[in-house]
């Protein structure tokens, strides 16, 4: 077999992330916090980058209508291409480039508009530092009396509960942590679960609810017994058989459970330091008339320019040897390029944003009209064909973006859904079919509520045909219980 060596010439497309293209779709799919983070962190590596100050914006640029926004947007997408093209040309690196036009040329990116102090949170959401629930039993320790001895116990006590209140360690490993006897620090532990809140350090939930149970031990006698011998019971609503076993009246049997159903199963989560996060929305839609307007909500977000000052560095680069000139020019190109790419970027995502924003409240016109049990079947292929993108791309637009309107605010994602078909031939948006469920079990009786198959009829008769097992599947997706543990006996 003979070897030989030979050249083809092969005519092929392939698809190339440029530089542009990867840092254009890492943009997109950020949220609001990561690319104000993004920007930020460019403008410390970038010294050509710099945020142009509110009142240099003009208050009239800052209530420009927003079609004008995207038409700028256009335009300055197409003078970044050019002025990119100029940047990146052919040859040496030594080629003349017109600094001073293009500084000049080139504006700040971003789309505002005027927002009302209405729009800002309010007062109520401004949270203050609250004690935690470590500082709180300490304190209460200091002002009992404690022993030092107890106080350095009862500090690595405190030190093992979980968020919920609960002792997540044994008295006999406190014990061994702190070289005291086993019963020293079960006598310590028995003192704090005396402190607030009531049920607190407790092993589990039959002691937390012991625990709580004290404090109405005389006017109740029947609490403590059930919690401690008929927990199960309890948990099946099997008041019947807790009277029967106890000898005593149901009705007393029901004010015990009543007064249990109110205590805490979960005393330390009060002091939980989580913090309620507000929402700010990428994008507001407000209603103009019998139309939707769709507004960018830049507000807080570094409005970008490339600095003027480095027109005067690059005249002052002319009076120093070639190498040190070519090298300034160099590094100042290699800058304004990566200032060019992410401007556009921002621009691109801007505007993408705003026409699948555009085409969602074209598509569910009827949910911002009417509510919920208007909402359509969408799917990301309906927006794609619309805007004339690839899934992928809506599919990146519509994670971590959310959108304001005079419904709520919703995820971008929330206007997606799978479609169930109705007896009329028409289809219902899955999300719709949940609401529906949520509304039934709302109107029902406390004391007869509807089990799966009757909310399947009730469903039926609404025209809507779908399985028991999907209400099922429904019903524990918006988080409602079993008809069993849904019922209430007073």
């Amino acid at each position: 077999m003979a070897f030989e060596l030979k050249q083809n010439l092969k005519l092929s497309q392939q698809l190339i992330m440029t530089p542009q293209l990867q840092q254009a779709i890492k943009l997109l799919i950020l949220s609001r916090q990561e690319l104000v983070e993004t920007i930020n962190q460019e403008m410390e590596e970038n010294p050509l980058l710099e945020e142009v100050a509110p009142e240099e914006a003009g208050a009239e640029e800052a209530r420009n209508e927003i079609e004008e926004d995207i038409h700028s947007i256009e335009k300055e997408d197409t003078k970044a291409v050019e002025r990119t093209a100029e940047v990146t040309g052919e040859g040496d690196g030594r080629e003349e480039f017109d600094w001073n036009s293009y500084l000049e040329d080139y504006g700040p990116v971003g789309v505002s508009y005027d927002r009302q102090d209405s729009d800002a949170p309010t007062l109520e959401n401004m949270l203050t530092q609250s004690p935690s629930l470590t500082e709180h039993l300490m304190w209460q320790m200091k002002l009992s009396p404690f022993t030092e001895e107890e106080v350095r116990v009862g500090a690595q006590i405190v030190g093992n509960l979980d968020q919920n209140g609960y002792l997540c360690a044994t008295a006999a490993e406190i014990a061994q942590l702190e070289n005291v006897g086993e019963e020293f620090a079960e006598s310590v532990l028995k003192k704090i679960q005396e402190l607030d809140p009531p049920g607190i350090a407790a092993r589990n939930l039959q002691e937390c609810l012991l625990i709580q149970s004290r404090l109405f031990a005389k006017e109740h006698p029947l609490l403590e017994v059930i919690i401690r011998d008929h927990l199960k019971d309890l948990e099946l609503k099997n008041y019947v058989h807790i009277a029967r076993k106890l000898k005593a009246p149901l009705r007393e049997v029901e004010a015990a459970v009543l007064l249990i159903s109110k205590m805490d199963p979960k005393p330390g989560a009060v002091y939980t330091e989580d913090r309620v996060q507000s929402i700010i929305p990428d994008v507001y839609v407000v209603k103009a008339g019998d139309d939707y307007k769709i507004i960018l909500n830049d507000d807080g977000l570094p409005r970008l320019r490339i600095s003027n000052f480095y027109r005067e560095i690059m005249g002052g680069l002319g009076g120093r040897n070639h190498d040190e000139e070519e090298n300034g020019k160099k590094y100042i190109r290699d800058k304004v390029q990566s200032a060019t790419w992410l401007i556009k970027s921002i621009q691109q995502r801007q505007k993408t944003i705003y026409r699948v924003a555009e085409s969602i409240v074209r598509h569910q016109r009827d949910f911002f009209d009417k509510g919920i049990d208007y909402l359509k079947p969408l799917v990301l292929r309906n927006i794609a064909d619309d805007v004339e993108m690839h899934e992928s791309t809506i599919s990146r637009v519509v994670t971590n973006k959310y959108m304001h309107s005079h419904r709520g605010i919703f995820e971008m994602k929330y206007f997606f859904g799978s479609s169930i078909s109705k007896t009329t031939g028409e289809s219902i948006a899955s999300k719709s079919v949940k609401e529906e469920i949520k509304h039934l079990v709302g109107r029902e009786d406390p004391k007869k509520p509807y089990s799966d198959s009757e909310i399947v009829d009730l469903l039926k008769a609404k025209g809507i045909d779908i399985a028991r097992r999907t209400v099922a599947k429904y019903r524990e997706m918006v988080g409602i219980l079993p008809s069993s543990k849904r019922k209430k006996y007073f």
